[in-house]
Order: structure tokens, then C-alpha cells, then sequence
């Protein structure tokens, strides 16, 4: 059927069975198109005891499972990017009327229409393959057009025609200069108000996530981050909110005027850093809030997933268990490093999306009913706190009113500009805050967005839809070879090393008993088990590198990688760098890493080897106070009053509002330096030490202190035990700013759900 006409060739790969099918599904990345013809049997030839473990998860176990539309629903589930199309000698009709055959895109009768199959099959490639606003972009800046609005550098004439900056032009092209506009007309859309390329573009995408809408954003995701908060909250509403999530939530909830309540993640003092908050905090907030006959106040849970150090939720165990104590709970998941996660199918589940769409095919199963009705009668009429806290509680089906939004930087983990942001909405209610979701976008949307950057998420998920399987499955190979690399190096391992999911996640939240990625006996099988029920999983994508071992802080060794080596690393904690790798990265990557590595840790053998007792005695010593001597993490204590409606509530809301623009009133703040002995003097005998502002460390990076925070003891010796030189929030000439005892008297309580009554600033 091949034609010069074609806009794109295609070979076939031929298989006899539903396992080689699902074999090559899974371990074929270029597989874009599956044909299934009826008549196939279910076992594979070879000898495949990894897959027959899998494919017996997915149900998958006698002849009668090896259906053309059971096939079609295992691929389309392992990945849902593919267009699958059905071959049938039976009653088309009534299959393509069957409910469970709209996972195929087209079913034909027999081979009677070869050159319909040939001509479908490139007509799904290049649905895929269009990019609405990238493809006009690049007609447009090939017309020529007169400019007479406010971008002098669009065209490029201001750049190349002049004798300055003409090595501008050099550097980047022409190309940039003639794509550039201000206009929305002429082809053009408005990111504000997309009608045109850019809704179509957002509505690709949107299949491509897995959600009903997306909205571009091109201010990063912590402008998505507000724009959700702001849209879904309203003063006075309660969130329950990580208190190490990043500080865009925070300040969300500042100009939402809504009060979060802080949640706790559990704690890794070793490595100066947290995981993710356990499902039983979660769950207490709630029924704290239930017993205080405020739920109906609690609007949100709003979570970081997977965090900057990789820990995953189990997604939907968290959201069918709080949506069992609260049915119309809205869920904002954080999903800024964890956007490529939607196209592998062992992470897709642990995605707010991926997790989304699974409750709501239980929903639509009718054995959905009787078993939450079944826990109902055992549970009895009125189950303490106590036993909810232990069951694993079902949600009622017929109440779920099913609100998610996830947020992912698509710069961070696609191939995206920096910058570029996409929010995801699958919200059954949400017509009744599309509006306010709109004035939201109003509020912090640039009116003069970057053209180049929207192309940038358009062609992120083209890539991402035609070749993402197979880009993420290496990234994850990556990983696994710099893990093996560096860990079971004899010189290397001396000084550093990756720690495992077992270092990362406690016992207890590993039920499944998994160790990690690469222990003995560990396949996919075991890993799936993990990724199913644990209650947190690591990404395997992000390795934390200790360096403490060998004498260095993070900081100062990411300094040396950067400088000296030309790598560049993202976060750092007192003993630790982060490494992620990506689908930018290659087999070259690692070896460049694991050599630099060996020659640090070569550099280090020899240092101690030469140096004599006193060197030796000089780097225990060091490694001693970077590995063994560290601060305990303090967590967040409470609200002052003055920021409670009910200070004798069960729950901590605060009104963070109040709390921020009472730092505006600088006769109702002071300063005290970090050491000075009036701090030791008030936390002893008071007056209470009251944050003015937030106060954020980095490393950790999350807020230490936050406005209308009493300050505790705990904080204060954290603070002088950090060495960090990046304090965001805090002027060490200074010292702490904190609301005067006067002021907070001034303040008196808010009622519950009342905005607060600020004087306007000029």
C-alpha cells in the first residue's frame, strides 16, 4: 500500500500471540500502531516466566482471555498513546457498538478494505504528529509582515541591521526574530482566551495527559500552582497542605486567603531532608476536622508529587481514602519533576491523573457498590477514629464527586523551555469554577506570553505522544546504570553512594517488602508489586549521591562538579547531591559521571594515604559532623492565636493572610538577631516569637517558618546549625523579623471563614 504521497513510512512487526503482542507492546518503543486480527492464541513460544507473572496480574490466564478486544484493552491501558485498529470476521456492527471496544480507533470487516487500514493508520500518526500553534507559527514567520506594534525585535530588523547587536541575531537565528509577535490575529491566538492553535493545541495535549482539559502556562508551574489555589479557594477555606511543599503553594494560599492546615512529612534526619506525608496524618486531619464540625470548610489536599527527592504517593489509595471521610475533596497534586511519568506504564499509576482515571473506572464497575457496602456493615454505624485510622477505607461510588488537577513543569521533564508549564484539570464540577479558574488565568497569566515558548509545550507533546515510551524507559535505564556504576564500584563506593529505595523509604511504608531497583532477585514483577501497594515508591529517575562520605557538603560539591567537571546537579542537602536523569540524557552521560567520580574518590585515597595521621584524624572529623552530627529537622509548630479562629480547634489552620501583611506594618514588627540571648530569654519565659515572614533555607528548601508562626525552640537550634550561605526570607545583619506582642494583641482572632481587615499599602 506504500505511496510516494505517504507522509510517513511504516514497517510491520508480526506476532502469533496475545503474550508477543504484550511482549512487544512493552519492550518495542517504536511500536506507534497495533492491528488486531481475530484468531490468535495466548501463550508465546518462548520461554518467558517475567512476562507470564505480569500478564497473570492483568487477569490474563487460560485461552478464553485471548479476545482481539481484550488484547486491545490490556495495550491501550500499557500505553494509551497508541491507535489500535480491530480486524474482525464476525458482526462488525455490534462490536463497534460494544461500550468496550471504544479503545480501538477503527474496526474494519476482514481485509476487504486494505488501502482504509493503510490510509488510517497514517492518518493517527498525523494527528499525533500535528502541532496546531507550532505549525502556524512557523507559516507566520514565513509571511511577510509589516509590524506596527509595540516588539521592535520582531522581525529581527532592529537586530540585524545593527552594528551592536548583530551577534545576537548571529547566536540564535532569524528564525526567532520572524516567529516573534505580539499580535494574537493573523492566524495567532491569545493564551488568555484560546480559540484558535492554541485551544487545539491544549486539547491534544489534554488526551495526551490523560485529562479533560489543559492549560498552558508559561510562567512555570509555580505560576500553575497559584492559579489552581486561587481559582478553588476562597478566604477562609481550609487546605490541607505539606509544609514542605514548594513556596508557590504557600503564597497561593496568601492571596487565596485560604488557611492551610500543615500536614508533616516523615523525616530523614541523616540527609537533612523529608519524604512525603503518611496517609494516617492525612486521614487525621480530616477526622480532626469532622470532630470539629469544620469539614465542610476543608476544601483541598494539596500534595507534592513525587517530591524533589522521588517519593511517590500511592495516588490512588490516598484519594479513595480521603474521599471516603469527604466525597467532593478536591486533590492538587504537585506534580512538577513527575510529568513524564504519564508515559511509562509502571509510573503512569502513581500519577494524580493516572490514579484519577482508575477510581473512575471502579466507579462505573458495579462491584464497586457492594464493596463499600460490605465494609459499611463491618465497620458498623459509628467506627472510631481509631479503626478508620486503620482501615483501609472504600469510598461510597455513588458520592464521589471526582476533583483533580495536577500541575507539571513540562520543561522539567520534556523537552520543553524553561518556563513552560502545563495544569490539568479532570473535575466533574468543574463548571462551577470555570470562571473563577478564568480570572485566576487573568491574574498571573502574562499578557505578552512567549510564542516561542507555547510552540515548546505544542512540540513537547508531539515528542511525547510518538516517542515518549521509549524515551523515559531509557532514562530510567540511565539510572539504573549510574546506580550499579557508582555503588558497586570498589573506589568509588568508598566515598560515595546512591541510596536505595530501602535508605529512602522506612519499613513502613514499604509493605510489599521491596528493597530496591537493583537488588538481588528484583524484577519488574516484584517492582509492579511495589509500585501497587506500597504506600510510597521511589522514582528511580532521581538518585540522591552522598557525598558526606568523602568530606564534602552538597554545596560545595556541587560546586565542584560544576566548576571543575562541567556537570551540572539540581539540589543539594547537607551530605547530598540530587542526580536526575532524563530523557535528554545518554550511556556517554554516565560515563563521563562515573569517571569523574572515580577520580574524586582516586583524589581523596591518595590525600589520606600521604597525609599522615593528623589528615586522617582531620577527615573523620568531617565526615563525623557532615554524616553523624546532624540538626534534627524541625517541623512546624502551630498558628499564634491571633491567626486562629478557634485556637482550641482539634485542626491548625491559620490564617496566613493576616499573617503576611502584618510584616507591612513595620512599627508592629522587631528584629533579634539569630544569637542573640533574648531569643533563649523568650522562648523560656515569653513572649511568644512570632514569625513576620516566611523563612526558607536552601538547602532544605521548604519553609522553616511561615507568617503568624510561633517559633519554638526546635527551629532556633536548626537555624544555628545551619551552614547554608542561601537563607531566602532572612537578612542575618538583621536577625529574625517577628510581629511585636502589641501588634498580635491589635490583631485579635479572625472569625472563621472573614477576610481579614487589611490597611492598604502604598
Amino acid at each position: 500500500m506504500r505511496r510516494p504521497v505517504d507522509a510517513f513510512v511504516y514497517e510491520p512487526v508480526i506476532v502469533g500471540s496475545l503474550e508477543d503482542a504484550f511482549c512487544a507492546t512493552m519492550l518495542n518503543p517504536n511500536i506507534a500502531a497495533v492491528i488486531i486480527n481475530e484468531g490468535f492464541g495466548l501463550r508465546s513460544r518462548h520461554d518467558a516466566p517475567v512476562l507470564r507473572s505480569i500478564t497473570a496480574a492483568a487477569g490474563i490466564n487460560d485461552e478464553s482471555d485471548a479476545s482481539a478486544l481484550r488484547l486491545a484493552q490490556i495495550i491501550k491501558r500499557v500505553r494509551p498513546e497508541l491507535d489500535l485498529y480491530m480486524i474482525s470476521n464476525r458482526d462488525v456492527e455490534e462490536l463497534a457498538g460494544n461500550p468496550e471496544a471504544n479503545v480501538v480507533r477503527r474496526i474494519f470487516y476482514s481485509v476487504e478494505e486494505l488501502l482504509e487500514l493503510h490510509l488510517s493508520i497514517l492518518e493517527g500518526i498525523q494527528d499525533r504528529y500535528d502541532t496546531p500553534f507550532f505549525d502556524n507559527l512557523k507559516k507566520y514567520a514565513q509571511r511577510p509582515i509589516g509590524t506596527f506594534h509595540a516588539l521592535p525585535i520582531a522581525r529581527g530588523k532592529s537586530i540585524f541591521k545593527s552594528d551592536w547587536i548583530r551577534d545576537m541575531g548571529e547566536f540564535y537565528g532569524p528564525n526567532l526574530f520572524l516567529a516573534e509577535s505580539s499580535a494574537t490575529t493573523g492566524g495567532l491566538d491569545s493564551m488568555l482566551e484560546p480559540t484558535g492553535n492554541i485551544k487545539k493545541a491544549q486539547e491534544k495535549a489534554a488526551r495526551a495527559l490523560g485529562a479533560d482539559r489543559v492549560f498552558f502556562v508559561t510562567n512555570g508551574t509555580s505560576t500553575s500552582n497559584k492559579m489552581a489555589v486561587q481559582a478553588l479557594l476562597a478566604p477562609g477555606d481550609i487546605a490541607i497542605v505539606d509544609r514542605n511543599c514548594h513556596k508557590s503553594h504557600h503564597y497561593g494560599m496568601v492571596l487565596a486567603g485560604a488557611q492551610p492546615l500543615y500536614v508533616e512529612a516523615f523525616p530523614m534526619t541523616e540527609y537533612s531532608m523529608y519524604g512525603a506525608v503518611p496517609l494516617k496524618t492525612i486521614k487525621q486531619a480530616l477526622l480532626g476536622a469532622k470532630a470539629d464540625g469544620r469539614l465542610d470548610r476543608v476544601k483541598m489536599l494539596d500534595l507534592t508529587n513525587c517530591t524533589f527527592d522521588g517519593h511517590i504517593y500511592n495516588t490512588c489509595r490516598v484519594m479513595e481514602e480521603c474521599l471516603a471521610i469527604k466525597p467532593d475533596l478536591i486533590f492538587l497534586w504537585d506534580e512538577a519533576w513527575f510529568g513524564f511519568a504519564r508515559f511509562s506504564p509502571f509510573l503512569r499509576r502513581r500519577t494524580g491523573l493516572g490514579a484519577a482515571n482508575e477510581i473512575e473506572a471502579w466507579m462505573r464497575d458495579p462491584k464497586s457498590v457492594a464493596a463499600y457496602e460490605k465494609q459499611q456493615a463491618e465497620l458498623g454505624k459509628n467506627p472510631s477514629d481509631e479503626v478508620l485510622l486503620k482501615t483501609r477505607l472504600i469510598p461510597d461510588p455513588r458520592q464521589i464527586r471526582l476533583r483533580v488537577y495536577q500541575t507539571n513543569s513540562t520543561h522539567k521533564s520534556m523537552s520543553a523551555i524553561r518556563q513552560g508549564s502545563m495544569l490539568s484539570v479532570k473535575d466533574v464540577e468543574f463548571h462551577t469554577v470555570e470562571q473563577q479558574f478564568k480570572e485566576a488565568v487573568f491574574t498571573h497569566a502574562s499578557t505578552s506570553p512567549n510564542q516561542q515558548l507555547i510552540a515548546s509545550l505544542d512540540i513537547s507533546r508531539r515528542q511525547m505522544e510518538l516517542e515518549g515510551y521509549g524515551l523515559v524507559a531509557n532514562a530510567m535505564e540511565i539510572a539504573f546504570a549510574i546506580r550499579q556504576a557508582v555503588n558497586n564500584n570498589p573506589l568509588i563506593s568508598k566515598y560515595f553512594r546512591v541510596l536505595s529505595a530501602d535508605a529512602m523509604v522506612p519499613a513502613q511504608y514499604r509493605q510489599s517488602g521491596f528493597t530496591d531497583y537493583l537488588a538481588a532477585g528484583v524484577n519488574w514483577v516484584n517492582t509492579l508489586k511495589s509500585l501497587d501497594e506500597d504506600e510510597f515508591c521511589l522514582d528511580p529517575t532521581r538518585m540522591t549521591l552522598v557525598c558526606g562520605m568523602a568530606g564534602y557538603d552538597g554545596t560545595q560539591f556541587k560546586g565542584i562538579l560544576a566548576n571543575e567537571y562541567n556537570i551540572q546537579v539540581n539540589k543539594t542537602s547537607r551530605n547530598s547531591v540530587l542526580l536526575q536523569s532524563n530523557i535528554n540524557n545518554t550511556r556517554s552521560d554516565v560515563a563521563h559521571l562515573v569517571r569523574v567520580l572515580a577520580e574524586i574518590a582516586g583524589e581523596v585515597d591518595r590525600a589520606l594515604a600521604q597525609g599522615g595521621a593528623n589528615a586522617k584524624k582531620t577527615f573523620e572529623a568531617r565526615v563525623k559532623s557532615l554524616m553523624t552530627d546532624v540538626p534534627d529537622l524541625p517541623n512546624f509548630s502551630h498558628f499564634h492565636p491571633s491567626f486562629r479562629g478557634d485556637a482550641g480547634s482539634k485542626t491548625n489552620e491559620g490564617d496566613i493572610r493576616t499573617g503576611f501583611y502584618a510584616a507591612y506594618d513595620v512599627a508592629g514588627c522587631e528584629h533579634i538577631r539569630l544569637n542573640d540571648p533574648e531569643i533563649d530569654r523568650r522562648l523560656k519565659a515569653g513572649p511568644e516569637l512570632v514569625s513576620a515572614n516566611f523563612v526558607i533555607p536552601y538547602p532544605p528548601g521548604f519553609p522553616i517558618m511561615v507568617p503568624g508562626q510561633v517559633i519554638t525552640q526546635e527551629t532556633i537550634d536548626f537555624m544555628r546549625k545551619l551552614d547554608v550561605k542561601e537563607i531566602h526570607g532572612y537578612d542575618a545583619k538583621e536577625g529574625l523579623k517577628l510581629v511585636r506582642t502589641e501588634a498580635l494583641a491589635k490583631l485579635g482572632r479572625p472569625k472563621p471563614g472573614a477576610q481579614p481587615k487589611l490597611k492598604a499599602a502604598s
